[in-house]
């Protein structure tokens, strides 16, 4: 194994990636977010496998000429002129909040189907899309084992962890992105461009929306400023679900699940095809497990045309340690000191990013939210639980105005 012994690496130097364009088979394709972004970066999906019937719904809509197959697990082997395979392989098994069972979990071990097809095939080009959590579970055995398998196949590989505000999205979406290539240099694509470190942003008496998860409370909140929270395809209750929004003026809300679309990148109604067979509330799960697009496109655009790689700090990467940056492309492993943020587009804040009407936060799911607060030991921001006490009662008065006025006259109201 290639483990990283030398010196450390100038990167002072003009790799190039080779086969600037790219058939794309999308393994775990999901909704398509990898492949529609590869797709806007100038390359061709060629084929796209899915087993979920909503997201395969989808994926039929969206791209009514690529071949779609449900179930990588029989997939003898791949399109022969597929040179990039494009995974987001499942994540339960890696989130912190899935079943952390970690690479070998039912799922999230469906990535050995991806070293299966590329041994057969011997792949030119591999992107690899999951949750940053993969790093650590584990003491990052999970992130070994990718990498192990990687370097005995001759791969060189390159990695960063890139957040989705970096294209102007309020969401706060961190993401690890793997790249490797047996023929050229994947460093040429995700370290070509750096914005460097971006302050969090803070409220700082200015107001502004803030997103947060109320089907959380207990261990965790989600807190963010200016931006939701990472949309998930679950929740701690257990049900595919929107974040909420908390407005300067105290209004609590819900985004519609176009905005939401939107949010990872896509038009507006993308996800409307899956509700020819699966319910309409399962569009959360989708969108919350696909891979944002301009994150995609960004890559896609550098696959097409690699750049020179940014002279960035580097040291060899100590064992059982994964930084959010590294590559290894013949002289080790090297830990990188690059930012999430490779490029830095004009941000949307949050307000002016919804174009749909919300909906507000319901009693019942502001009383859910919180009675786990109560039971918890966090911390919450200076008058974020008062906003929601005073969002509750608002809300009760409501409901309750709404029944008196319904009620016909001289009859009782029911407990």
């Amino acid at each position: 194994m290639n483990r990283a012994a030398s010196a450390p690496q100038s990167t002072e130097r003009s790799s190039r990636a080779t086969g600037n364009v790219h058939n794309v088979a999308g393994l775990f394709a999901g909704i398509g977010g990898l492949e529609r972004g590869l797709h806007r970066g100038g390359h061709q999906p060629v084929l796209l496998c899915e087993n979920d019937p909503g997201a395969s719904a989808v994926l039929r809509a969206k791209f009514p000429e690529v071949s779609i197959h449900s179930d990588v697990r029989e997939l003898a082997s791949l399109p022969t002129d597929t040179t990039l395979v494009a995974a987001g392989f499942p994540c339960q098994d890696l989130s912190q909040a899935g079943l952390t069972a970690g690479i070998s979990g039912a799922r999230s071990g469906l990535v050995g189907e991806v070293f299966r097809l590329i041994k057969h095939h011997r792949t030119p080009w591999v992107l690899l899309e999951n949750v940053p959590f993969m790093l650590q579970l584990g003491r990052g055995r999970a992130m070994d084992v990718i990498a192990t398998t990687l370097e005995s196949l001759g791969y060189r590989w390159a990695y960063r962890v890139i957040d989705a505000r970096a294209f102007g999205l309020p969401q706060r979406r961190r993401r690890v992105y793997l790249l490797a290539s047996l023929e050229g240099d994947p460093r040429s694509v995700l370290f070509a461009d750096e914005a460097g470190l971006v302050d969090e942003p803070k409220l700082n008496g200015h107001p502004v929306a803030c997103g947060f998860y109320w089907t959380e409370g207990v261990r965790g909140l989600g807190w963010a400023v200016d931006a939701v929270p990472t949309l998930k395809g679950g929740s701690t209750v257990g049900i595919p679900s929107s974040p909420a929004i908390l407005f300067p003026n105290g209004e609590v809300v819900m985004p519609d699940i176009r905005d939401a679309e939107r949010l990872q990148g896509f038009p507006a109604g993308w996800t409307k095809a899956a509700e020819q067979v699966t319910r309409a509330g399962a569009r959360w799960k989708l969108v919350g497990n696909a891979v944002s697009v301009p994150a995609a496109t960004w890559i896609g655009r550098r696959m097409a045309k690699p750049g020179r790689v940014r002279d960035f700090v580097t040291n060899p990467l100590p064992d059982c340690h994964w930084p959010t940056a590294a590559w290894n492309v013949g002289a080790g492993r090297m830990a990188i000191e690059a930012s999430e943020w490779p490029v830095r587009r004009r941000y949307h804040s949050l307000a002016e990013f919804l174009s749909y009407a919300p909906r507000p936060l319901s009693v019942k799911a502001t009383r859910g939210f919180l009675d786990r607060t109560e039971r918890s030991g966090l911390r919450f921001p200076p008058g974020f639980l008062d906003a929601l006490r005073a969002h509750e009662k608002k809300m009760k008065y409501q409901a309750d105005h709404l029944i008196s006025v319904r009620r016909p006259a001289g009859g009782t109201r029911s407990a």
